[in-house]
């Protein structure tokens, strides 16, 4: 085994931040963290992270003390987050994109000590807590002790803190102690033979847990974590080019990505060995063509980023069920019925876990983590838990676990869990809206979109699309915007009182709520282009003033855009054009610009008609 690994088995009972400084010993000159140009040694990392641990000392961090962290994806996130671990304390990952009214919810609900962020020019509520700003304060940060602080940690201590969305209409945090995140990189390590020659990237959202997993394993075993840029890590093509040109080892992608990323021609041989993948169902296996093995994951948040883990066999080779694997070391898991009574293999029931990754609870929700948090029944100790996930699997006659849906009405969009319910909450709190119910429509190819059904109050004549996303954005991350809002007189109740979800009506052109009043496209560009995005997004027309993304379009489907633009106007727009250029006819005016400076004026207006293409009976907007 390497020097990295055996430096691990010496530190057996170390903290995650205690492997860190080993492999900053043993390997001070190799690279830790790349971004671009910048690249930081080992010895830089432990370092400035020391310091920043001094820093965070003498503003009352330490021990199960919380300190925000609300920065971009980047090295100096990273000497952030292990910073704040040297201290004693436990991160709080912010989204900087998070809406203000959401981010304030956070902070006063986790009462936290210290929040620390790159975000200069942003106003923070004052919510109690001391102010770091990385670029202002880096004077004070670097004339700090660069020894690591005496600071007395247990793996009962926190080691940090992932909001989720809450099924009471409120997010809940989710307190992940140093137990847990130590089983996740010592069970990482030895299921895929980390060694300081690996090559990793960080491409999640730092409120994302997988974020977690993308760093600490390889920064723990010496290895070295490369961060692409944001207009990268969405885009398939270019994704893999970035993967290759950096000689990536071992990649985390959610699913929907991962699943495209199969799809692409891959060079041989390759550097990339193991693709990870999670966060939402699989639906396809890899071909034997591709030279990575595929490794499909499920967790809760609850149980420190994974739980089960297996590697998917080709479709040449199996047609056998799809499967979430079996548990990860230290771990149990329990198929049980109503009575938390075990199911036999190959019947359904409710999956539960328990073991070394369970989370501590929820924060300051004492009421919700005993209804989540159970005793576990077959445990000869009394105060051993267990974790009711609410998803419903059946093991298999190979010991593999099959997911086959939720009991309750949560949902996964891109790799993240939403509650219906607290989207429900902010749209009702919307002076035009009386009531509503949000659900998930997915389509033929397993692409999830929400969906509002919202009966309007009588006064809300002229109401927009448009005008209830933006109440919403003010309190709602945008993977919890819908993508459609479907106007309905009075919601359908069954006998027991219930919303009668199987009434409510298809989303279709003459009972959505439009983005803007619609205005027809107009030229030859602008109805191409609407007869491509029209399908893409499964709505019935496309307005000139509609936008891509607030009709439902996201990074992913915007790759799928671009690639038939190319097609069709034989001219390449990026990411970043459609990101800039959301509108119908904003991307027309790109795509005109760039036919010109090709080959000239198309052909007059008139000699071709838009159409409206039909929606298949099911498709969403």
């Amino acid at each position: 085994m390497s020097d990295g690994m055996t430096t691990m088995e010496a530190g057996e009972k170390s903290l995650v931040a205690q492997w860190v400084a080993a492999q900053a010993q043993a390997r001070p000159h190799a690279a830790a963290l790349v971004a671009g140009s910048t690249t930081l040694t080992y010895a830089e990392l432990d370092r400035r992270a020391n310091q920043f641990a001094n820093y965070l000392v003498t503003l009352g961090v330490g021990p199960d003390k919380l300190v925000a962290l609300c920065m971009q994806r980047s090295p100096e996130m990273v000497v952030a987050a292990l910073g704040i671990l040297r201290a004693g304390g436990a991160y709080l990952p912010l989204d900087p994109s998070a809406p203000p009214e959401r981010m304030e919810l956070m902070l006063r609900d986790a009462n936290v000590v210290v929040l620390v962020t790159d975000q200069s020019s942003r106003t923070f509520p004052a919510a109690g807590f001391k102010l770091v700003d990385v670029k202002k304060d880096a004077g004070t940060i670097a004339g700090c002790s660069a020894e690591a602080p005496t600071i007395s940690i247990t793996p009962q201590n926190l080691a940090y803190v992932i909001y989720t969305s809450g099924s009471t209409g409120q997010p809940k945090g989710v307190e992940v102690t140093h137990c847990g995140l130590t089983n996740l990189v010592r069970w990482h390590l030895r299921a895929f033979e980390v060694t300081e020659a690996d090559r990793a990237s960080q491409q999640a959202a730092l409120g994302f847990d997988a974020a977690v997993w993308e760093l600490w394993p390889y920064l723990a075993a010496g290895a070295s974590v490369y961060f692409p840029e944001d207009g990268v890590r969405n885009d398939p093509e270019a994704l893999r080019g970035w993967l290759v040109a950096n000689k990536i080892t071992i990649t985390f992608l959610a699913t929907p990505l991962a699943e495209r990323m199969m799809l692409l021609d891959w060079p041989r041989p390759a550097d990339l060995r193991i693709l990870l993948t999670g966060a939402d169902t699989l639906h396809r296996r890899p071909s034997s063509r591709l030279p990575f093995a595929l490794v499909n994951n499920y967790g809760p948040t609850e149980c420190t980023v994974v739980a089960t883990s297996g590697v998917v066999a080709p479709a040449e080779s199996s047609s056998e069920p799809l499967t979430i694997g079996r548990a990860i070391d230290n771990t149990e898991v329990f198929v049980l019925d109503e009575h938390m009574q075990r199911v036999p293999a190959g019947k359904p029931g409710e999956l539960y876990i328990g073991g070394a990754g369970l989370a501590r609870g929820y924060r300051k929700r004492p009421e919700v983590t005993a209804q989540r948090f159970v005793a576990n029944p077959f445990a000869s100790s009394s105060d051993e838990r267990l974790y009711r996930t609410g998803d419903l699997v059946r093991e298999l006659p190979n010991g593999e676990l099959e997911f086959l849906g939720r009991l309750d009405t949560q949902i996964k969009i891109r790799g993240y869990r939403v509650e219906p319910n607290e989207i429900v909450r902010v749209l009702d709190a919307c002076p035009e809206v009386e009531a509503s119910v949000v659900q998930a429509a997915e389509d033929e190819s397993g692409d999830k979109r929400l969906v509002a059904y919202v009966v309007l109050a009588a006064s809300a004549n002229g109401t927009t699309a448009a005008g209830i996303r933006a109440m919403l954005r003010k309190q709602l991350p945008d993977y919890m915007i819908p993508a459609a809002f479907v106007r309905i007189t009075t919601l359908p109740i069954t006998s027991n009182g219930k919303v009668d979800t199987a009434a409510l009506p298809l989303p279709k052109n003459g009972n959505m709520l439009e983005d803007e009043h619609y205005v027809a496209p107009r030229s030859v560009v602008d109805q191409r282009l609407a007869a491509i995005i029209a399908p893409l997004l499964h709505v019935e027309r496309v307005g000139l003033h509609d936008n891509f993304f607030f009709m439902g379009g996201h990074s992913l489907l915007g790759t799928q855009l671009i690639s038939k633009i190319s097609e069709t106007f034989g001219v390449e727009l990026s990411l970043l054009n459609l990101f800039e250029h959301p509108t119908l006819a904003e991307m027309s005016q790109e795509i005109e610009q760039l036919i010109l400076a090709k080959v000239g004026p198309m052909e007059s207006e008139s000699e071709t008609e838009y159409v409206s293409p039909t929606p298949r009976r099911g498709d969403a907007a």
